[in-house]
């Protein structure tokens, strides 16, 4: 047997008829937060210290790889 229901209502309506409790204030509030602490670190960091962070990690990374690169072609075919 199958059976479908269909209805028609908001979220809250929803949600006060399951039972389920109303999460919009808690919701909000960490909505706020993340908006406050993301504009804190953006205006903490500096578009030439983000790029320099980036541009050293990218020579760092090819140092590695040709570091590694190095060794394998170093060992001995057996």
């Amino acid at each position: 047997m199958k059976v479908k229901i269909e209805a028609e209502c908001t979220p809250e309506e929803a949600r006060a008829f399951l039972g389920l409790p109303d999460v919009t204030v808690l919701n909000e509030h960490l909505v706020n937060e993340m908006k406050t602490r993301m504009d804190a670190n953006i205006t903490a960091m500096q578009p030439e210290e983000l790029m320099k962070t980036w541009t050293s990690f990218g020579l760092q990374a090819q140092d590695q790889f040709r570091q590694m690169m190095s060794v394998v072609t170093q060992v001995p075919k057996a």
